[in-house]
This record gives C-alpha cells, structure tokens and sequence, in this order.
C-alpha cells in the first residue's frame, strides 16, 4: 500500500488543470451504484424537506465518496442554498454551531446530521472583505467561512475532488463538478484550485491529503503533494486544541501505521511532534519501531471494534524523546523516579504547545511512564502492589511494546508475564530468587513458562491500549 502511495508522489508531470466546472456532469441513476436506501432516512429527510421549502439541497462528501467505494460511511453530511437561520427556522430539532465555520446540527436522536449552507469564495481584495463574514491572516489562512454562495462555487471552495460531489436522493441524480468520480476509478487524491493556495488557506488540509489516503489507498497526485514539505512549518501556526482533534482523525481510524510513515515521508510529523522527530533522527530503528508497533496495535484493535485510549498511544508517541531527557537530569545527581517524573513533565509541557492534549489523557500517560521505573523494582511486598495499583496493566503493555521494538530490560517483560500466572507459593519463589540474584550475582532460575502464559505474552501490548 505504502509503496502504492508514494509511487504516486513520482508520477510524471503533467500541466495543472483548472478542475471545477459551472456546469457539473450529471450521472443518472443507471450511470452509478449509488441508491437512496444506502443513505440515513434522517439527511434524505432532510434533503426533501428542503427541497420543498424552495432551497437546493444534496447529500454531499464523504458520505457519497464512501458509499462509491463500498464502504459504510460514518456520518452523512447535507449542502444547501439555505441558511443556518433559514435551516433552523425549518427543524425545531437543529441547532448552529460555530463562528468561525457556521453549521447546523440536526438531531434525531444519537443521530446527528451536520448541514451546511453553500460556500462561495473569498474575496481577493482586503477591502471587499467583511470581518464579520470573512477573514484571513498575513500568511493567506482563512480564519473566518461565512461567506455564502451558489451550488457551483460551494463545489470549487470543497477541497478535494472525490469530495465535491453531490447526490440527489429525489432524483437520484449525482452532480460531480470536479472529476471526482474519474478521481475515484483511478484512486487519486486530487485539491481543487492551486494546491498551494489551497493549503496556504487551511494548512490542516495537508493532513486531510494524508488522512484520506491512508483510509482510503490513494495515491497522492503530483501537483498536490509536491507544496506539502515545503508548506509543512505552516502547521506550527494552527491552533493547538484544533490540532489535537486532528491528530485523534489521523490515528484512531485504523489505519494510523501507514498515516505514521506518510507523515514522516511528507515532513509533517516534524511541526506535530517536534522531540519524537529528532528522536526519529538521532535513533531511527528504534524509535520508528516502537511506534509502528504502538500504532499497528491502534489498528488491530480499532478493526476489531476495541476500545482505545489516546493516553497509551500518546505515550507511545513521545516515549523515544524521553530515555535522553530522564538521563541528563540523573546525571545531575537526580534519582530515577523524580528525574522520569521530572522529565515527563517537562516533554509534555513542550509536547501542549504543538498539539493541545487534555489533562484527562496526559495523567495516564505520565502514569505510564512512571510504571517503566518502578517494574523493575519488585522486591519484598513491591511486586503485589505493583500489581493491584490500577495502571499496571497499561504499564506491563508499554513494557512489553518498549522491549518488541529492541530495548533491553534483562527479561522484565518474562518475569512480570509469568509472575501474574503463578500461584502464591509460585510468585514468594520468584521473590525470592530475586534476591538470591542480589546477593550471589546469578541470575533466578529458569522457568518453564506454562502454553497459557505464553499466549497471554503475545498478545499483552495491544490490551492496555483500550484502557
């Protein structure tokens, strides 16, 4: 898949092509697979609902793009002539939301369906721009959207090809004003407009580009990917708490392994996880080990409908920088656990600034990685308190996931695998070995370890994930 991705990054070049037409190609029913029972009841509803107040209305996006693909989208999104206030005026169940980007959420129920009112491009000149509708800063970042307009600009302001098609659920008719559906055939992820423009506007698109082609097994074309490096700094100036939730989109969608290796080849791991990304220069093998571990564990359990925690994946994310950080401080004369605590306060402190991680997650990860100091510790009546305290599973897991990608802990993961097996008189014996090793310098006698316990070890790194 990967190499299929990056191929597409070296595809010859061609002529930059203006992709947007007024008038869109229209596909009747019998020219696509799409049918209107595929769609939720609830945005039809809402489509024909519209539709006979007198506005334009379609379902559009990603919910037309998937359900091309054969695959069961997520949430269905609906585009109208109509505005938020007009929309809501129509529904007593709608509410808007935003500022920067006016919405109206539709609720039936756990069911929310998102409707959008038909976008229209910016003005060029400073002094055709009103604040209140339409903002950008120095760098050309839009900053305020509510500059509204017809079906035929809604179409050009739409990012990527594959998502500017509209269907009719009434007429069953799809609009596709972009090749989208030419895009889709040939599983390319293409901008509208000038890509560099276009990311200058909204740099979090170069993530989307990613994002997108990732989930989906497209290949990235040329003229799109080629301002991403260049263009990738521009993500230091999005805000923090945006970015979080974009980074939660990259890697708890299963497919964060092969997001991980696009980020990195595209430089934008760099802009969102600064001290990972020398970590990832200074010690490769280990660092991109560890976290492709971690992340195809994310996948695995994502496929399988487990849950997962940002917590663990964040820890796994930002461990490689810490080791460095925790042995400078004891080198000063600091002992192990203050100077792991130290330093994990003060990587993610820095780590806040770039992507803002909620206090919820960043205690467990801290959590986390104090576990890594006091496994090793397990004499007298430490080993059982280790055992009940409540991150000790997440804790065993990082162990584990740390000792898959090359570290070396003298068979810390074995022992405590085989420690949560044994019965009482099992686990003094264990106990007791250790201090047998203390005193004469031999290592504890071998154990046969049990079937069971060796399954158990197998697959342990991906459970604490779902904490």
């Amino acid at each position: 898949m990967l190499k299929k991705l990056f191929q597409s990054f070296r595809s010859p070049l061609r002529k930059p092509q203006q992709h947007v037409r007024t008038t869109p190609e229209v596909l009747s029913s019998s020219q696509h697979s799409l049918q209107r029972n595929q769609f939720s009841r609830y945005a039809v509803n809402i489509v024909e609902r519209l539709q006979t107040a007198g506005y334009q209305a379609y379902l559009v996006g990603g919910c037309v793009r998937d359900l091309m693909l054969n695959i069961e989208p997520k949430d269905f999104d609906v585009a109208t002539s109509a505005t938020p206030e007009q929309v809501r005026a129509e529904f007593r169940n709608a509410r808007i939301i935003g500022r920067r980007f006016k919405l109206v959420h539709i609720h039936f129920g756990r069911e929310i369906i998102e409707v959008a009112t038909f976008r229209a491009n910016h003005p060029i000149d400073d002094e055709d721009e009103d604040s209140n509708q339409s903002s950008r800063n120095e760098s050309g970042r839009i900053l305020r959207d509510n500059v509204y307009g017809t079906l035929e600009e809604d179409a050009q302001r739409r990012d990527f090809t594959i998502n500017a098609l509209y269907y009719d659920p009434v007429t069953e008719r799809v609009l596709d004003f972009a090749n989208g559906v030419h895009d889709i055939r040939n599983r390319l992820i293409r901008l509208i407009g000038d890509p560099q423009q276009r990311y200058k506007e909204d740099p979090v698109r170069m993530l989307r580009a990613v994002r997108f082609a990732a989930k989906l097994d497209f290949g990235i074309e040329k003229h799109s990917a080629t301002p991403i490096r260049p263009l990738a700094p521009m993500l230091r100036d999005i805000p923090s708490a945006r970015l979080f939730e974009e980074v939660l989109k990259l890697f708890l969608s299963g497919y964060a392994e092969p997001t991980f290796e696009m980020l990195v080849d595209l430089e934008l791991f760099e802009p969102l996880f600064p001290a990972s990304n020398k970590a990832l220069e200074y010690n490769p093998t280990y660092t991109h080990t560890l976290i492709s571990d971690a992340l195809a564990n994310t996948d695995s359990r994502v496929k399988q409908n487990k849950p997962v925690t940002p917590a663990f994946l964040f820890a796994a994310l930002l461990w490689p920088a810490l080791p460095a950080r925790v042995l400078r401080l004891q080198e000063r004369g600091m002992p192990p656990i203050p100077a792991m605590q130290e330093a994990a306060h003060e990587l993610i402190t820095e780590q806040c600034q770039r992507i803002a991680i909620p206090k919820r997650f960043t205690m467990p990860i801290r959590e986390i990685w104090d576990m890594q100091e006091r496994l090793p510790r397990r004499s007298g009546k430490r080993a059982d308190l280790l055992l009940d305290n409540p991150r000790f599973r997440a804790g065993y897991d990082f162990l584990l996931l740390r000792e898959s990608a090359g570290e070396e802990t003298e068979g810390l993961g074995d022992w405590w695998t085989e420690y949560q097996e044994a019965n009482d008189s099992g686990r003094r014996d264990m106990i007791r070995d250790l201090g047998s090793k203390s005193e004469t310098g031999q290592g504890p006698r071998k154990r046969r370890r049990s079937g069971s316990t060796k399954r158990k070890r197998t697959g342990a790194d991906s459970s604490a994930s779902g904490e």
